[in-house]
C-alpha cells in the first residue's frame, strides 16, 4: 500500500444526509493515510456547516466553500490545483453519495503502484455491477460507455465512472485550463488527455449503488454535452490542441 501523501477530493451539492456518514466511514478505514478535501457550493442545505463540525475533529479534513454552484468539472480542477499546490502523491476522485464503497479506495492504491490512472469500473469485463438504477438510466450509462469507446479508441470499459486514482504527475502534464466540461464529459475528457499522454490506465471493478437519500445531479445538459465532446476530443487531438 502507497504511503506518499494522498488527498480525496469530494464535490458537494445538498450532500448533508451522506457526507458525516461518509467521513467518518472513509477516516476509520484509512486512519493514517489520507486528507479529505470537501469542495462545497454553497449548498442550501447546510452540508459546509457539517464538515466544519467534523473538521473541529480532524485535522486531516479540508473545506473549500464556492460562492454558487458552478459544477463537478470545475470542482475537480479546483481540487487538482489544490493537491499540486499542496504535494499530494495522488488524488482520488470520489462521489459524496455512498455510490462509490470506500473500501475500493484500498484496491485503487493498491493498483496505482504501477498504474498512472485507475478507474473503478461497473462495466469491466462486459459486466454490469450497477444496483438500484431504472432500467433506462442504466441502459442510457452503458451505451454511453459503448458509444465513447467506439468514437475515440481509448481502451476503457466505463469511461463515465467518477471513482478514480491519478498519480499527481499525470495532472502535472495536463493543461487544466483546457479542461472545460462538466459532470459525465468531465470524466471522458480527463481519460483521453491522461491516454493521449501515454500514461498508463487500468481499471478494477466496483459494484455501484444508487444514492439512498438526496437527489441526483445529472442533469440532460450533461448528456448533451457527452454526446459532443466525445467527437470534439478526437478532432482537439489531431490538431494538436489538448
Amino acid at each position: 500500500m502507497p504511503t506518499e501523501k494522498t488527498l480525496v477530493i469530494i464535490p458537494t451539492y445538498n450532500e448533508s444526509e451522506n457526507i458525516g456518514e461518509l467521513l467518518d466511514d472513509i477516516f476509520s478505514r484509512y486512519p493514517e493515510m489520507l486528507d479529505i478535501l470537501i469542495i462545497d457550493d454553497s449548498s442550501p442545505d447546510g452540508t459546509a456547516g457539517l464538515v466544519k463540525e467534523k473538521q473541529l475533529r480532524n485535522k486531516r479534513l479540508y473545506l473549500k466553500e464556492r460562492p454558487e454552484k458552478m459544477g463537478l468539472g470545475t470542482a475537480y480542477i479546483d481540487g487538482f490545483r489544490y493537491a499540486l499546490e499542496h504535494d499530494y502523491c495522488r488524488v482520488i476522485e470520489m462521489d459524496a453519495d455512498y455510490s462509490h464503497d470506500p473500501e475500493v479506495i484500498g484496491v485503487m492504491l493498491e493498483k496505482s503502484l504501477t498504474t498512472d490512472l485507475v478507474i473503478g469500473s461497473r462495466y469491466i469485463n462486459n459486466t454490469v455491477n450497477v444496483i438500484n438504477w431504472p432500467l433506462g438510466r442504466l441502459v442510457l450509462s452503458k451505451m454511453a460507455s459503448i458509444y465513447t469507446r467506439l468514437i475515440t479508441g481509448m481502451p476503457v470499459s466505463d469511461p463515465t465512472s467518477g471513482y478514480k486514482c491519478f498519480q499527481a504527475r499525470v495532472l502535472k502534464e495536463i493543461d487544466l485550463d483546457r479542461v472545460k466540461s462538466q459532470g459525465y464529459s468531465f470524466q471522458i475528457e480527463m481519460n483521453f488527455k491522461v491516454w493521449k499522454k501515454g500514461f498508463t490506465i487500468d481499471e478494477v471493478p466496483i459494484i455501484f449503488i444508487d444514492r439512498a437519500v438526496g437527489k441526483s445531479k445529472m442533469t440532460k445538459r450533461n448528456i448533451v454535452e457527452a454526446v459532443w465532446v466525445v467527437w470534439w476530443l478526437p478532432i482537439l487531438s489531431f490538431f494538436r490542441r489538448l
